[in-house]
């Protein structure tokens, strides 16, 4: 992973440590509170959660980047050291990993200041057992409340629909269609809606983009758990466009009221949809955009004021739209992978080869490409200048063999080095040696 994308990266994590404090109207007690609260789980100082806070007001998601260079990969921990630190953990939840630290080296299982603090916090993060993971699984007691936010675009929803079977391919074979769905929490009205003829996390960053790009940037968006949300191109994305990133409860399907309640209004068109038999996607989603828009969003919901249709709430509101520029957004959506270049300067990806060039022959280089149209591959690598990798051409003839870069051919040598620098260590080694010293007792025989 290069510089660049690993900055990304700890800026995200430092921007989730900070959004409980980035909450409008929150006063300067509750704001201490939210500070020791994050102090305690994560085992950092107030000083450093302060200059978090104001290198993201002073520049933003940029500031957030680490200035110095970057940390190395953590440590090594034996399997049976953080079993016992999982353990810790999972006894008392509110341990901070410094407490746990010092546990272990109390009893003896681990030598004092052996174990650093980031490394063992970022290995329990890793198996699932960070301090804002344990507290997602903790249990609260009390009933859901209702919500609704007062304005458009202060809150998104999202969730995922099975549909029904329909032909897919070339080859007509019968496959489930899924569809996406973007919902605005002050007025229900759908962002974004369309079926995909697959399941994976690509159709959740096309919706998301779509419904972006069409109606500007939510301060926040509220996702449930699956992998198709909770994974770290969504972290990034949404870092890098300034939303506050939320995830729903696991096993608590009422945090999600407003989505599964669209989701059963769907499932009243799906039963229509039957009637019809569509024969392919398109058709589909031809049929789904025509009930969406007459029996969706222009029609009365009881959950609004006056009764008033999603449409008409969401044009209504005063609200001004955030539209980012488009460049920012595409960057946004970039999703980037590492890959080995074999020795003839090609690279594997998505099943095809693609040629990067002798240049990189051996290097691990970073591929940089948009999901939504993965054709077109930027080559990133640390030291080396960056380039477009092609689809490898295979001609009819072998083209003549290219000349290997200078660092990989083997220098032509002038002598052994090692034979000379042998020589040179025992003459060292002669004109140091030091003539026998024999000991006696005074007045002995050697005494004179």
């Amino acid at each position: 992973m290069n510089d660049r994308l690993k900055g990304e990266e700890i800026a995200t994590a430092r921007l989730e440590l900070l959004s409980p404090l980035l909450e409008q109207g929150l006063d300067r007690a509750k704001a201490a509170q939210i500070k020791a609260r994050i102090c305690t789980e994560t085992g950092i100082s107030e000083r450093t959660v302060r200059r978090y806070l104001n290198a993201y007001r002073e520049a933003g998601f940029e500031g957030l980047k680490p200035k110095n260079r970057l940390r190395s990969e953590p440590g090594i921990i034996s399997e049976q050291l953080l079993e016992q630190a999982i353990i810790l953990r999972r006894e008392v939840p509110s341990r901070s990993v410094a407490q746990i630290i010092e546990i272990l080296e109390w009893e003896g299982l681990s030598p004092p200041g052996d174990i650093k603090r980031s490394t063992l916090q970022e290995k329990l993060s890793q198996c699932g057992y960070s301090a804002r993971q344990m507290k997602i699984y903790a249990n609260v007691d009390g009933a859901a409340r209702r919500y609704q936010k007062t304005n458009r675009n202060m809150l998104w929803h999202s969730d995922i629909k099975f549909g029904p079977y329909l032909p897919i391919g070339k080859n007509g074979l019968k496959k489930r269609v899924y569809m996406v769905a973007f919902l605005d929490d002050a007025t229900r009205y759908c962002l974004h809606a369309q079926f995909y003829p697959f399941f994976d996390q690509v159709i959740v960053e096309d919706s998301f983009r779509k419904a972006i790009s069409g109606y500007g940037v939510p301060e926040k968006v509220y996702f449930d758990n699956g992998r198709q949300y909770k994974n770290r191109w969504m972290s990034r994305a949404c870092a890098k466009l300034g939303i506050r990133l939320l995830y729903a409860r696991p096993y608590s399907p009422e945090s999600r009221g407003k989505s599964e309640r669209f989701n059963r209004a769907v499932g009243s068109f799906l039963n229509e949809a039957q009637l019809e038999k569509p024969q392919s996607l398109e058709k589909l989603n031809e049929l789904f955009a025509v009930w969406l828009e007459e029996c969706y969003q222009n029609k009365s919901h009881s959950a609004l004021k006056d009764n008033l249709s999603p449409q008409t709430a969401y044009r209504l509101d005063k609200e001004p739209l955030k539209f980012l520029d488009p460049q920012i957004i595409a960057d946004a959506f970039l999703h980037w992978e590492e890959r080995r270049v074999d020795k003839t300067g090609c690279i594997s990806f998505q099943g095809a080869k693609y040629e990067v060039g002798l240049l990189y022959v051996g290097l691990k280089v970073t591929v940089i490409f948009d999901a939504a149209d993965p054709s077109e591959l930027k080559i990133e690598c640390a030291g080396y200048p960056s380039c477009t990798a092609k689809k490898q051409t295979i001609l009819g003839k072998t083209a003549p063999r290219p000349e290997l870069p200078e660092r990989i051919g083997n220098a032509e040598p002038q002598g052994s080095r090692l034979l000379a620098a042998a020589t040179l260590k025992n003459a060292e080694r002669k004109t140091r040696q030091q003539p026998a010293v024999i000991y006696s007792k005074p007045g002995g025989k050697d005494d004179a």
